[in-house]
């Protein structure tokens, strides 16, 4: 048996056609069930439906054999123990450095200030704003992070941006970009030494898929 663990949303819907073109269809849908747990129209292959941010979990604890998890996830998890063979070059956005509109963030940049920032993503921050030699005040959070500024929480938001649709509608400029994101196959390195014969052809058929 095959575990893949998916979380739904964004990943999900451009995940189907990789599974499709490796012959993996979900007999029920991820959106509509309320089932953690989906079989497939393989026997050997199931789906199980977690939180984005747990994927690497359940795959380097041998819970899931194959993942699909964003960059950003695998950063900020650390992906220790994880063979990542594919980029899949899907649900692509970009971490950025976001602040309110009319802050001078090249000025604070200049005079070394100190930010206070707010993200779900601290350790991608903490390294990002050492890189540059700036001393910054994390603060996390995990969602409406956009808020942060507007109330005087932050300075400034380390946050995923993808069409900007959301920052401009709470008067936020994206002032610096830190990494692209994409979404990366994941393999529990035990699994694909006991189970190469069933996941070695699903890898194949997802790198087929996006060439």
């Amino acid at each position: 048996m095959i575990t893949i663990a998916l979380s739904k949303g964004r990943i999900f819907e451009e995940t189907s056609p990789l599974l499709e073109a490796a012959g993996v269809v979900p007999t029920e849908k991820p959106e509509s069930s309320r089932k953690l747990i989906l079989q497939t129209n393989q026997a050997e292959v199931r789906l199980i439906i977690v939180r984005a941010s747990d994927v690497p979990t359940y795959v380097q604890n041998g819970a899931a054999d194959i993942g699909i998890a964003g960059r950003d996830v695998l950063l900020e998890h650390g992906g220790v123990g994880l063979y990542q063979p594919l980029d899949l070059n899907i649900a692509r956005c970009k971490m950025m450095v976001a602040v309110r509109e009319g802050f001078d963030y090249a000025a604070c940049l200049q005079q070394g200030a100190r930010l206070k920032v707010a993200t779900k993503y601290v350790k991608i921050a903490r390294e990002h704003f050492a890189a540059k030699g700036m001393h910054v005040d994390l603060i996390k959070l995990y969602g409406s992070m956009e808020l942060a500024p507007l109330v005087g929480l932050a300075d400034a938001i380390v946050d995923l941006v993808s069409t900007g649709g959301t920052l401009k509608a709470n008067k936020l400029v994206a002032v610096e970009e830190i990494m692209p994101i994409s979404s990366r196959l994941i393999v529990n390195q035990a699994s694909f030494k006991l189970k190469r014969q069933l996941i070695q052809p699903i890898i194949d058929a997802f790198a087929q898929a996006i060439a």
